[in-house]
């Protein structure tokens, strides 16, 4: 016999609950204990404004040159004669005794001096008349585009609870479903 209450006590408990369940959301009470519930978005619409970028851009190209040693004036020239005079005043040492010594270091001097002039400007010479010689080198510059772009700021959202519409703005997009804090207050 007691199985038998306990049973139709369990069968009246399972038939009863999901109408009391239904009942309060109807009535749109939340249905936990913690004051929050969901809604159903209706509708979302992105929030669009134009922002301007500047994206630096790199160009770069080739470009031919010509070099063409000019000549060099005087200031080419002291180099190999003074080389030409070191070389030539120990070579002219090396020959006679005494004051001969001395006339033959200057003299070798002088000779190589005069060597060293025709060598640098035969330099000279060969520079000035030579071909340009043509290189390419590598320029660069670089240039700020600006651009527009479309950034959404956010959402503004039309939801639906309890029978009523509300609208919002939102960082991010929901979904179809929205988290809403729902309050009870006493009439």
């Amino acid at each position: 016999m007691l199985t038998r209450v306990m049973t139709c006590a369990a069968l009246a408990l399972i038939l009863v609950a999901p109408a009391a369940l239904a009942d309060s959301k109807q009535r749109g009470y939340p249905r936990g204990h913690d004051g929050y519930d969901f809604a159903r978005v209706v509708h979302i619409e992105p929030i669009v404004r134009q922002v301007r970028v500047e994206v630096p851009r790199r160009e770069c190209w080739t470009e031919v040159r010509y070099d063409q040693p000019g000549p060099q004036g005087r200031k080419g020239l002291a180099g190999p004669m003074i080389l030409g005079a070191l070389i030539g005043g120990t070579i002219g040492h090396q020959f006679g005794h005494g004051r001969d010594r001395d006339m033959a270091t200057v003299a070798g001097a002088v000779v190589g001096s005069a060597v060293g002039h025709d060598v640098g400007e035969r330099q000279r010479y060969r520079y000035a008349y030579s071909q340009p010689q043509a290189y390419e080198v590598e320029r660069c510059d670089e240039r700020i585009e600006q651009t527009y772009e479309e950034r959404i700021d956010g959402y503004d959202v039309e939801y639906e609870y309890a029978g009523q519409r509300f609208h919002t703005r939102m960082p991010y997009d929901p979904g179809e479903r929205i988290r809403v804090r729902v309050t009870v207050t006493p009439a």
